[in-house]
């Protein structure tokens, strides 16, 4: 690369920062999908660097070749982002959990920093169809501040473009969806499912789970070693989230039985980020049922084939947002268990907020039986809903690429199309 961060034809250089390389099969469709978008819009010259503080895990889906690289970060990660962004033309933030705090404040130091260095050395800078959760007082401000120096925040819901206009964000927004709807899995991984589990009986129901009671992660000096994400990140563990974490696998242990017995469904254990594998062994080691089950994690599966998971199942009860974006392309009838407002915003968006259930609401896993009965009972009329919503979700997330040419160019730079 060209000291001034170009290409050797010239072609501007492209900095992607997300969460990559963490074994999470939503930020990795996310990120193949950003790749095909940014090579459709500035054409084979451009160069793009993925920074990670996960380098293993990320060069297990994606390849080093001309126009990519894969850039490692230290944990403490403040200069080196300063410098790659000084290094690029274009900083895109890739990340779908964007503006929030739910997993950590340190992503979201991460996003913020990268969009003020930008903004002090004159780059370009793009957030791409991104979301807005839940927020601290002091991260609210931040936001605020930081968010509007951004050259254009795409979002992708428009509840999420209001939560950002309410916290007083200024920067240009535009409103399209996410863009794992435009992600193409591998055709050979097709019917991965029946492949990998021939034992399965018949129906499959997919029970997407996340463990609220791991999150945030805290920065701190020293710590239980199991408890360490990677130095100096830690999950927030008390002996009260440890019984937590336990009553919660309970209750799912408890659903994944009623499901077996009452709708003669096997049930497949999603741990779309590697991290929601310990749950979902927990759950599998509670179920009466456990040979009727099997855990299906992005540990070991990429998205590809956890997308095809995905779209074979029957019914999907999910607490992961892309759990539920991935699974439309079929359409798979399904109800949430939300851990923050992105499940919810996409199912006010597809007109099935009678199908979220509030986590902390007394009756939850009762109302959460509930519509699993309603969604076999109901099921035509399921599937058409989500055809319908998926097709305009697909519709709308397509305009991702058509803005960022608009962008590419409005700052002259050659784009293709």
């Amino acid at each position: 690369m060209a000291g001034d961060g170009r290409a050797r034809d010239g072609a501007p250089s492209v900095l992607l920062v997300g969460y990559n390389g963490a074994n999470n099969t939503g930020s990795e469709a996310r990120l193949l999908s950003i790749i095909e978008d940014v090579r459709a819009v500035l054409g084979p010259g451009a160069q793009m660097t993925v920074p990670t503080l996960n380098e293993r895990n990320l060069r297990r889906y994606l390849k080093e070749g001309p126009g990519l690289r894969i850039e490692p970060v230290p944990s403490i990660f403040f200069f080196a982002l300063k410098r790659l962004v000084r290094q690029n033309d274009l900083m895109m933030l890739v990340e779908g959990s964007c503006y929030m705090d739910t997993w950590t404040t340190a992503l979201l130091l991460a996003f913020t920093s990268a969009t003020r260095y930008a903004k002090a050395a004159g780059k370009a800078s793009l957030a791409y169809a991104v979301d807005v959760g839940d927020l601290s007082p002091g991260n609210r401000r931040r936001v605020r501040t930081e968010a509007s120096k951004t050259d254009l925040i795409i979002t992708r819901t428009g509840a999420a473009a209001r939560r950002l206009e309410a916290l007083g964000v200024t920067a240009p927004l535009e409103v399209t969806a996410d863009t794992a709807f435009t992600y193409v899995p591998e055709e050979a991984d097709e019917g991965f499912l029946w492949r990998s589990w021939p034992e399965a009986r018949g129906p499959v129901a997919g029970l997407s789970v996340v463990d609220f009671h791991l999150w945030p992660v805290v920065v701190r000096l020293y710590g239980k070693a199991e408890h360490c994400y990677k130095w100096p990140y830690y999950f927030l563990r008390s002996p009260e989230r440890c019984r937590a974490t336990l009553e919660l696998a309970g209750h799912w242990a408890a659903l994944a039985d009623r499901i077996v017995e009452r709708h003669g469904m096997d049930i497949a254990l999603l741990a779309m980020e590697e991290l929601d594998t310990p749950l979902a062994g927990e759950v599998l080691r509670r179920m009466r049922h456990p040979a009727r089950a099997r855990i299906f994690s992005s540990r070991e599966l990429n998205a590809s084939r956890m997308s095809w998971v995905l779209r074979d199942l029957d019914l999907l009860l999910t607490s992961r947002y892309h759990a539920a974006v991935l699974s439309m392309a079929r359409p798979v009838p399904m109800a949430a268990l939300p851990h923050d407002p992105r499940l919810s915003g996409l199912f006010g968006e597809l007109g099935m907020d009678d199908l979220l259930v509030d986590r902390n609401a007394p009756d939850a896993w009762t109302r959460l039986e509930a519509a699993v009965d309603r969604l076999v009972a109901g099921r035509d009329l399921m599937v058409e809903r989500l055809r319908a919503g998926n097709a305009a979700h697909v519709a709308r997330a397509r305009r991702n690429r058509e803005l960022l040419r608009d962008f590419c160019r409005h700052r002259g730079w050659a784009v293709d199309g």
